[in-house]
């Protein structure tokens, strides 16, 4: 049991899927643990219930305890913060620790300076962030490395709490670890075998306050890492955060492209995804490493996913089959580019994971003629870029949800001959009208795309709510 937290009192903030395990795993250490939230809900009092019982203070709809942010904020005696990752760093709790000298450290912060406890094999992390793409990749990778006979695992923001992985009963080889900004902002100590850095636009900026803070938490990954730096050649931003990260001596920067790779790359050949940074004389040498088939589904940013995956599998040392194998054996969650059936001749595909401007940029450059469900909440974000880089694949657009508005006044000024149907409505049954009337604007061989650009929020509890609602529209369709 490590001494550091023996008698040591720790506030927790936060419940959810890293509060609990981090409450827990505290007080299993002999730390006196206080939890602290915002809400008060019936997940939350089941949660406090389970926590209470096993000894732990919790204080339900007390997240913050002063709106001054002063010391007062504190529960009494606090000497260490554990927070959830969605927790911002203006509450005035975090005010108020920073005022009385008390560190706040996130779950996995905590995670890896838990590793190796109690004589359990601390494993390497390989680890994934970026705007988007990150548990996709992450799963990809995590398949690849079972497909190598390694026993890992993936976990992190994938919702499979890194504390319960480097505290619980199994012993892994290397973890796959899916890392959000959030995360990183607060763990300033782990150090990756490997980290990627996928893409980087702008989101979360209402949390991190701006491009640059949003950026420079995300290149926390690569900070301390041993072997791999692996960068997307085509986002000139993830190759600065490499530049500027502090690495340990021999470690390299290795891309990704979806053209030729150079040497120290991975890329594309002749519908195979090559290697050309893990192999002998790389300057004349590329290792084959699967078929762009074996990708599923094959869509540009998912086979730039896969060789992402497969550049940290292949700076681990996994043999090129093992890529080839693992990348097989993925199966994508839903709502991800996810082909829901075929009617009168027309692909109707759930995207309900496009969150956000990036991502659905990404799905709109995989088909083409696309009939566009969008909408929803828009959290900041502005659309003329998305919709100008678009234009030319839409056949048409169908707008739904609360920031609708922001997504027509972009095909206005930038694709006025596109038909538009926006409807004036934010309920669930928005959807099946959309459904149908995307199937309206749509011709044989298009595909009627739902890619909202945006959060689902305003009218379902998450996206996939929204997906499954889509689904369901299109196979009456089918009926």
């Amino acid at each position: 049991m490590p001494s550091e937290f023996s008698g040591k009192h720790v506030t927790v903030a936060g419940l959810g899927v890293s509060g609990v395990p981090a409450a827990k795993v505290l007080h299993g250490l002999g730390a006196h643990v206080t939890v602290v939230n915002d809400g008060a809900d019936e997940r939350a009092r089941t949660q406090a219930a389970e926590l209470e019982a096993l000894g732990v203070t919790v204080r339900l709809g007390d997240g913050t305890a002063s709106d001054s942010g002063s010391a007062a904020g504190l529960p009494e005696g606090t000497e260490l913060i554990v927070t959830a990752p969605g927790w911002k760093p203006t509450k005035p709790l975090f005010t108020a620790a920073e005022q009385a000298g008390v560190p706040v450290w996130g779950d996995v912060e905590l995670a890896w300076r838990l590793r190796g406890h109690g004589g359990r094999k601390a494993a390497p992390w390989l680890a994934v962030t970026g705007t988007n793409g990150k548990t996709t990749t992450v799963q990809m990778l995590a398949s690849i490395l079972a497909a190598a006979g390694l026993r890992t695992a993936a976990v992190g923001n994938i919702g499979v709490s890194l504390l319960d992985a480097v505290t619980g009963d199994t012993e892994y080889d290397v973890l796959a670890v899916e890392l959000s900004s959030y995360q990183l902002h607060w763990a300033p100590s782990p150090r990756a075998h490997s980290a990627v850095v996928l893409n980087l636009a702008a989101d979360h900026l209402d949390w991190h306050g701006s491009m640059e803070a949003y950026a420079a938490d995300k290149g926390r990954v690569y900070e301390g890492n041993q072997v791999a730096c692996v960068y997307n050649a085509a986002d000139r931003a993830t190759e600065d955060l490499v530049r500027a990260a502090d690495v340990e001596e021999g470690c390299r920067a290795v891309g990704f492209t979806l053209g030729t790779p150079g040497p120290s790359q991975l890329g594309v050949v002749e519908g195979l995804l090559v290697d050309r940074a893990f192999v002998e004389d790389r300057h004349k040498n590329a290792q084959e490493l699967a078929e762009v088939s074996d990708v599923n589904p094959p869509a540009p940013h998912n086979i730039a996913n896969a060789l992402a995956a497969a550049a940290l599998a292949r700076a681990y040392g996994v043999p090129a089959a093992a890529v080839r194998d693992g990348l097989r054996a993925f199966t994508p969650d839903a709502h991800r580019i996810a082909h829901v059936a075929d009617v009168d001749g027309v692909a109707y595909v759930d995207d309900s994971k496009a969150t956000n401007t990036h991502a659905a940029e990404a799905s709109l450059a995989a088909y083409e003629p696309v009939v566009w469900i969008a909408g929803g909440l828009a959290k900041g974000a502005t659309f003329d870029e998305l919709v100008a880089g678009a234009a030319k694949r839409l056949r048409g657009a169908v707008l739904i949800g609360a920031d609708r508005a922001l997504i027509r006044e972009a095909l206005a000024r930038h694709a006025p001959e596109v038909p538009v149907v926006d409807l004036d409505r934010t309920d669930t049954g928005a959807m099946p009208q959309a459904v149908r009337e995307a199937r309206r604007l749509a011709e044989p061989g298009d595909t009627v795309l739902l890619a909202p650009a945006c959060a689902s929020m305003d009218m379902f509890t998450n996206y996939n709510k929204r997906g499954d609602a889509f689904a369901e529209a299109v196979r009456e369709l089918g009926a």
